[in-house]
């Protein structure tokens, strides 16, 4: 068994073996491919189409390849053959229609490699005249049609439409050439009827010409619906109306009746109503009974259907009012909670030669309104805290009315508004005013008042406005002479309290002093001297004082003081400390103001003073001293020299 499986391995091994080894050597190329369509491009209807697909492929060996062709219009694919000869690929398009026109291309397939060719567009022109054909060319009224319109070997997306004259009947779209509709014509008399069709090419379309046109009698039913409605005028709402239909035989005859057989058959039925609503229904006679009201919403109808065949007949009946739909007004026209209101319910017009005036009463609703009725609809009361919603109800003879809904919104009074500043105040400079109440009904007018004399009103209308003030006070006290008046409603305003708030004063009048502890105010100091240099202001604390030497950009000292003035102490002064100093200062207003500069000349010490007054005492009086030795000492040689002379004179 073995060896068996081995022979048959080799010999199928052998037999594909050569034809492996010739396909793998075997090349080819696909050199173009075109399409080209005969006999042209642009043709009439019924002309024989042939859509030629050439290609030219360069193959090694004499074996013939297998090819796939497919054939695309508008890009979809319509036709796909796979061939082995080198002839053209044929398409046919026997008797063209307009249908047939598009943008057409080949391709082709050869082992995974392909080629398509350009695209050619293929126009036809002319449509076929459509056939109308009528099941029946005499109908009664209300009978079906059957029509059938024919657009003769038009093949694609087809939609056929039907006309009475030149008003469209129906339109219906198939995918063939042929189409059959049913619909009823409802006026007696001779009608036109003809039908065309439109064809859908690519996005565009072609419509054709009429086609034939067909003649339909239409005969008036032997038989007439009836509608009776009693009593046949000035009927009044709440009047009982009777309303009776049926089936007559439309003739003069007395002896032919509605329920001749000949005439009714078992399909017959009768319809009556109203609107949308279906008020009875029978066989060949309806009897109705109703209460009459106004403003009826629709006619009344009876129908008749009998198979496939209907007739019908309206009529309208005017009910009068026998009372107008009241109307419910409130006084004052804007209440406040807890407030008094008066509510008006009235009808404005009435059928006086049907109805007295104390036949209409008047109601609210709800009944458990707290409203107390002052005569005839008219309500009086206190007003809710809450929204509330009131109808009127006027009733006379079994016919109720009610009015809109009145829904009653009552106004909450404001409360006692708040003054505030907003951000910091600061004399001489605009700052604003806040003047808000938590609670109360909008709009509201806000008034900014100056010892009780109005200086602007700002009304808020809305829940996101603010009532904002922009004034300026020379002074601290002014402050306290502004409050604000909030009012929304008749009686006087509700008063703030007067604004209580910070003022910042600007600082003023900077000054330095500089001075030591035996001299607090002169600046002429000596040497071991404790210097003091006071920086002192006028304004609001607290302040930020700042001492410069002239000469130097950063400052010798800075401290924060919460009253007018602060100083900086320089204690064990020496020559070096001798400058020109000043100072400056800032609060809350944020103007840096600077004093005038001072000089500080820082003399010499006492005791320096003292021993160069010594040295030079003793100085002096050496000199002195000396001067006068000397002075001595010339003396006495001069007097030795005279006597030296006299004596040799005597001699």
């Amino acid at each position: 068994m073995a060896v068996f499986l081995l022979l048959f391995s080799v010999l199928l091994f052998s037999c594909f073996l050569p034809r492996t080894v010739v396909y793998a050597q075997r090349s080819f190329t696909i050199r173009d491919i075109t399409l080209s369509i005969e006999p042209g491009p642009d043709v009439r209807r019924d002309i024989n189409v042939t859509l030629r697909c050439r290609a030219i492929v360069s193959v090694s060996g004499q074996e013939a390849l297998s090819r796939e062709y497919t054939i695309y219009k508008d890009s979809r694919p319509i036709y796909t053959k796979a061939s082995s000869t080198l002839e053209d690929l044929l398409y046919p398009l026997p008797h063209s229609r307009v249908s047939n026109s598009g943008r057409y291309k080949c391709a082709i397939n050869i082992q995974g490699q392909q080629m398509s060719s350009r695209v050619q567009k293929l126009t036809v022109t002319g449509l076929s005249k459509p056939l109308l054909h009528l099941n029946k060319s005499l109908v009664m009224n209300g009978e079906e049609l059957t029509a059938t319109c024919t657009a003769p070997n038009e093949t694609g997306s087809i939609l056929f439409y039907f006309y009475e004259g030149t008003k469209e009947i129906v339109e219906e779209q198939v995918n063939s050439d042929q189409v059959e509709v049913k619909f009823r014509l409802d006026s007696e008399g001779i009608h036109w009827i003809h039908c065309s069709y439109k064809v859908f090419v690519g996005g565009d379309s072609l419509k054709s010409n009429e086609s034939n046109s067909v003649i339909v009698s239409v005969k008036e039913l032997p038989f007439a619906v009836v509608l009776e409605i009693a009593p046949q005028s000035r009927i009044y709402e709440g009047d009982l109306v009777f309303i009776s239909c049926t089936v007559s035989n439309g003739s003069e005859d007395p002896h032919l009746s509605s329920e001749d057989p000949h005439l009714i058959s078992e399909e017959t039925h009768l319809y009556l109503s109203q609107g949308n609503k279906l008020l009875s229904s029978g066989h060949t006679k309806v009897n109705y009974s109703m209460m009459a009201l106004a403003n009826s919403p629709e006619d009344f109808e009876c129908k008749l259907e009998m198979g496939k065949i209907k007739k019908t007949t309206t009529k309208t009946v005017l009910v009068l009012e026998l009372f107008s739909t009241p109307t419910l007004t409130m006084s004052p026209a804007e209440v406040f909670q807890k407030e008094y209101l008066t509510l008006t319910c009235k009808s404005k017009s009435y059928a006086s030669e049907r109805l007295r005036p104390e036949e209409l009463t008047y109601t609210l609703d709800p009944l458990q309104s707290l409203l107390i009725p002052k005569e005839d609809g008219v309500f009086f009361g206190r007003v809710l805290q809450y929204d509330f919603n009131y109808t009127c109800v006027a009733t006379a003879r079994g016919i109720v009315k009610r009015s809109p809904t009145l829904t009653i919104r009552p106004k909450v009074f404001v409360s006692t508004p708040k003054i505030s500043a907003v951000g910091l105040v600061v004399i001489g400079r605009p700052f604003q005013i806040l003047c808000q109440s938590d609670t109360g009904s909008l709009p509201i007018n806000y008034t900014l008042m100056e010892d009780y004399e109005p200086l602007r009103t700002v009304s808020v209308e809305r829940s996101s406005d603010q009532a904002v003030f922009t004034v300026t006070i020379s002074g601290s006290e002014q402050i306290k002479r502004y409050m604000c008046e909030a009012k929304n409603s008749r009686k006087e305003g509700e008063l703030s309290k007067r604004l209580s708030v910070a003022v910042v004063e600007p600082l003023t009048e900077p000054t330095l002093i500089a001075g030591s502890a035996k001299f607090p105010n002169l600046p002429d100091v000596s040497e071991g001297d404790h210097l003091y240099l006071v920086c002192s202001v006028k304004g609001t604390p607290p302040v930020t004082f700042k001492w410069y030497r002239v000469g130097s950009e950063l400052p010798l000292y800075i401290t924060m003081s919460h009253d007018t003035n602060a100083d900086y102490q320089i204690p064990a002064l020496s020559k070096d400390h001798s400058g020109t100093y000043y100072c400056e200062a800032v609060n809350h207003a944020n103007n840096v103001v600077r004093s005038d500069p001072v000089v500080i000349e820082v003399r010499l010490a006492l005791w320096k003073k003292s021993v160069i007054g010594g040295v030079c005492l003793v100085a002096l009086v050496v000199s002195v001293v000396l001067l006068a030795l000397r002075f001595r000492s010339k003396r006495g040689k001069r007097q030795a020299a005279a006597e030296l002379s006299v004596r040799s004179a005597t001699l």
